[in-house]
């Protein structure tokens, strides 16, 4: 590898946040983000919601894009009346990220999803959600963790071979799968946990957990790899 690739993540973009003595609007990234890319032998940026159609020069920028976890996608984005249990919409965000994650897919680029990431991906995509699951977040605020079993022949597959034990919390799942896209690992209980889209010269998966709160490194090295 000549260098280590730039890899870009989503970020929040929040109020209240506090440091020191001030309580401002934030573009904030839990730091289990920057630190899994660098980890995995990336360069992290962070991409603060921006107009959308800024999101072609972004990627241009970019060797790989990481649309990070964060709140529930607006469910009008795929057709739907809100659940009573779906949380506040996070409109500048989904605009911002789903404009990244088409600019990422014609330009090619190599796209991780995590979490609302990968939901975000199947809505790009024309998918839908299931907008209330139980059992995958089972205490406010704590990480869970339970096992996945990978997909024989999928890009997940050829990075984490067997089952493993990941770190989840999600209340929200993918319902129809977008246009070409494929299941790629799964929960013990049927969700499905990894999807991604087949192509020849791409690389694009979505997880459902959280690898950045966890050990293992072999998702995000398959990206970072992928954008060398």
């Amino acid at each position: 590898m000549a260098g280590r690739p730039l890899i870009g993540v989503s970020t929040y973009l929040e109020t209240g946040a506090r440091w020191g003595v001030w309580e401002l609007e934030a573009a904030l990234l839990p730091v289990g983000y920057p630190r899994l890319v660098q980890r995995a032998g990336g360069l992290a940026t962070m991409l603060p919601p921006d107009a959308p159609e800024h999101a072609a020069a972004a990627v241009a920028r970019l060797d790989g894009l990481v649309i990070a976890g964060g709140p529930d996608v607006e469910p009008a984005r795929y057709g739907a009346e809100p659940d009573p249990r779906t949380g506040p919409p996070a409109r500048a965000r989904d605009a911002w990220e789903l404009a990244l994650i088409e600019a990422a897919l014609a330009a090619r680029l190599p796209l991780l999803g995590i979490c609302r990431g990968m939901q975000l991906l199947n809505v790009a995509l024309g998918g839908t959600l299931v907008q209330h699951l139980d059992g995958h977040a089972e205490v406010v605020g704590v990480f869970g963790t339970h096992p996945v079993k990978p997909v024989p022949g999928t890009l997940y597959a050829a990075a984490v071979p067997g089952e493993a034990s990941v770190p989840s919390y999600h209340h929200q799942c993918v319902d129809r799968l977008g246009a070409g896209l494929v299941p790629s690992a799964y929960a013990a209980d049927g969700t499905v946990e990894a999807l991604e889209l087949p192509t020849a010269d791409g690389w694009v998966l979505g997880v459902q957990w959280h690898p950045e709160m966890g050990e293992d490194l072999r998702v995000m090295r398959a990206l970072v790899e992928a954008a060398s």
